[in-house]
């Protein structure tokens, strides 16, 4: 009877293979085996793309001659440092006695690369292969997968899609890196006074840099925009409040309309281009005969906001940047360490639903965190009432939405580790199993009033919104200051939603750099939508509910409020994620953008690892306190190097239907071929262009405008060059 060989991806993956299996092994060097098994493992990348002068010695001076480079037939070597590895890993593919191999690497296109690889630089032939696709590292799941274990050409799309994915970052690096450096390398190097400037570009990571400097540009050049509202301090009975006036008028409004409806003095319909002109509305609502102040109308309704939806990586990374301040390659690092712990599911996924099949088996999730202390009595509650029963039948759950992998929940096991852990991972996993529990309670419910105040002709509006049914939040936010920093409830949907444009909703709070600034009034005091919260304020409540349509009101007074247009917000390590995640934003084209929708810049397992290649190649500078993101005169160089000679390497439309193109291929809609024409062409035609332009001359002029926002070019190439220098 023949042996089945294992390979994981990492030693410790291998050994949770090991316990679940319960095989009496015997460790060996670089592997286990026992009478009919054997484990072994990568150490990540054994295998890599060789570099160009492995086709032709001619091919390592970089040469316009040499460019582009093109190969029919790609070669591959084993890497220097993981040779021992591989060579244990080959020979016992190889072994006579070996009939079955298990593929066990991670479950993604990245993993299916690393064994392909190996298997490729093996030449292993005559062997039974079969997939191990798993969630999370716990036995149970481990026993499933290789129970369920598919034959590996099953996934021969998803492979062709990760060689694809390697040779385009391949072809692009080389010869975009090459052209440009040959072109603009000494530009570059003599402006900044440095002893010499590679320009490194990338299918990704040029597109990201391209996002941060437009950002950065349209702050410098924003222009603020100062405006005045006017706010009158009304009263029922002897409680005051706040209403704020706004110049309505046209269809749909009761006449009479403001006198200043649609007047060219307005900055918009809350408030006025010049103070003056609101100051002449106070005096007009304050000139005899003032009449009656009436409630013209109030609404009340009851609005419910439902759990956000499951954590994905992106949103993960977003929500630790901006709680825990630490990057999306340490959320990454944290969130990985818990998944072989088997704390948590798959980390690298982009879905933020659960399948059914999971579903089915919820509950023992739940019951594991019985066991965590800060979720224990959560997870009892929602055992004993049942909530988890018809979670199959919310949006919390679509088989559609899921390609690889299902979203980041707690898998109710390893918590024997939680005393281990750092407190910053307990931290994180905490954020998980807080998200996570949420979606088995009801909405929160508030209950709104929408007061409009009438003044002559002229119109107030006050709103205001009580929690009466706490609902999910009592697990999603933290009640004592220690511990986790919890979800906020503006992370919540209303009822009703799909949960598709929950990522999107974050995104857009990045911005896309399209608006012209946002308004911010100085010392509103309300709330998102001019809404003020009410706590315990139960005698104004009930003064709310008894108001009716014609009640009469007082006034206390009335003032201007200045106010201000900001500029667009910085970006930070964790929005730029997800404005990579929803790269769609971008793209003025309805039809392109529906066709990438999902697709993105990059995928949840290389975005955080590309933003720190670019912060550590000194083109982005990570602020590591705020995790704000700026770009530095370097990277506004080099931004302004590729604008005018590649520019569609800095459009995140191209950059994501590249993106696009792959997951087409992962699913068998185009040919390895079709896309590898394309990609030619593509690499083939820019290069081209590129050994033909003559306009050196011309960026001198932008490297000046760029470095007025900077220390001085030949100060800032000294610093450069003595942070690489410390680096090294």
């Amino acid at each position: 009877m023949g042996k089945s060989l294992f390979i994981a991806e990492k030693p410790s993956v291998a050994r949770e293979f090991a316990n679940a299996l319960k095989v009496n092994t015997t460790s060996r060097d670089g592997y286990l085996e026992s009478a009919d098994t054997i484990i072994t493992w990568c150490v990540g990348h054994l295998v890599t793309m060789s570099y160009p002068d492995a086709y032709d010695e001619k091919l390592k001076r970089w040469s316009f001659d040499t460019i582009p480079f093109l190969p029919e037939e790609y070669k591959y070597e084993v890497i220097e440092s993981s040779k021992k590895q591989y060579t244990i890993v080959s020979s016992l593919m190889k072994r006579p006695d070996v009939t079955t191999i298990y593929v066990c690497t991670d479950s993604g296109r990245e993993g299916e690369y690393i064994y392909r690889l190996v298997e490729q630089m093996s030449g292993v032939r005559g062997k039974e292969r079969k997939r191990v696709w798993i969630d999370s590292q716990t036995e149970e799941e481990i026993l499933r997968g290789i129970r369920e274990a598919k034959d590996l050409k099953e996934y021969d799309n998803l492979s062709a899609a990760a060689y694809l994915r390697a040779k385009e970052d391949y072809l692009m690096g080389i010869n975009f890196s090459r052209a440009l450096t040959l072109k603009y390398g000494n530009v570059v190097k003599d402006y900044l006074k440095r002893d010499r400037a590679v320009i490194s570009v990338g299918r990704v990571m040029t597109c990201v840099l391209g996002i941060v400097v437009n950002r950065e540009r349209e702050i410098r050049n924003f222009v603020k925009t100062p405006f005045y509202r006017v706010l009158g301090t009304f009263k029922i009975q002897d409680r005051s409040f706040q209403g704020e006036w706004r110049a309505v008028g046209g269809e749909g409004v009761a006449p009479p309309p403001s006198a200043w409806y649609a007047s060219p003095k307005l900055y918009k319909e809350n408030g006025f281009k010049k103070e003056e002109d609101a100051k002449g509305l106070i005096a007009h609502l304050e000139g005899e005969p003032v009449g009656d102040i009436l409630l013209e109308s109030i609404s009340r309704k009851k609005e419910n906001r439902n759990p956000p939806l499951l954590y994905n990586l992106a949103e993960l990374q977003n929500d630790c940047s901006k709680m825990f301040k630490i990057s999306p390659d340490e959320t990454l690092r944290i969130v990985q360490e818990l998944y072989e712990k088997k704390m948590v599911t798959y980390p690298r996924t982009d879905a933020r639903v659960l399948s059914t099949a999971v579903a089915k088996e919820i509950h023992k999730n739940i019951g594991g965190l019985r066991g965590f202390g800060p979720g224990a009595g959560f997870a009892a509650e929602i055992l004993n009432n049942g909530s988890y029963k018809g979670i199959a039948k919310t949006r919390y759950v679509n088989d559609k939405q899921i390609t690889d992998h299902y979203a980041i929940i707690p898998t109710g096991q390893g918590l024997n580790n939680l005393n281990s852990l750092p407190p910053l991972s307990a931290k994180v996993y905490e954020v998980i199993v807080r998200r996570f529990l949420s979606i088995f309670y009801p909405p929160a419910v508030y209950q709104k009033f929408a007061l409009c105040i009438r003044v002559k002709e002229e119109r107030f509006f006050a709103n205001f919104k009580v929690l009466i049914e706490e609902g999910y939040l009592k697990v999603a936010v933290k009640k004592d200051n220690g511990g986790a920093a919890a979800d906020r409830e503006a992370g919540a949907s209303p009822a009703g939603e799909d949960g598709s444009g929950n990522a999107k909703k974050a995104a857009d709070g990045a911005g896309t750099g399209k608006e012209n600034g946002t308004d911010s009034g100085k010392g509103g005091g309300n709330t998102e939508n001019n809404e003020t919260e009410l706590r315990g304020d139960e005698a104004f409540i009930k003064l709310l509910n008894a108001l009716k349509k014609g009640d009469k009101l007082a006034v206390d007074s009335y003032e201007v409020k200045e106010g201000e247009t900001s500029p667009p917000k910085r970006y930070t390590s964790g929005s730029i994620i997800l404005t990579m995640e929803n790269a769609g934003q971008f793209i003025e084209d309805e039809e392109l953008r529906a066709q990438i929708k999902g697709s993105g810049i990059g995928t949840s397992a290389t975005r955080a690892e590309i933003l720190k290649k670019l912060v550590n190649i000194e083109y982005l500078a990570l602020n590591k306190k705020t995790q704000v993101l700026t770009p530095t005169l370097m990277g506004e160089m080099i931004y302004d190097v590729v604008g005018s000679s590649i520019k569609a390497l800095l459009d995140p439309a191209l950059t994501a239907s590249w993106e696009k193109g792959l997951t087409l291929v992962a699913d068998g809609d185009i040919t390895s071929g079709e896309y590898m024409d394309k990609l030619n062409g593509f690499v083939g035609r820019r290069t081209e262009y590129v050994k033909q332009l003559r306009n050196q001359g011309a960026l001198f002029a932008q490297f000046q405008a760029a470095a007025t926002n900077y220390q001085s070019a030949e100060s800032a190439g000294r610093r450069q060059t003595k942070q690489q220098t410390k680096g090294r």
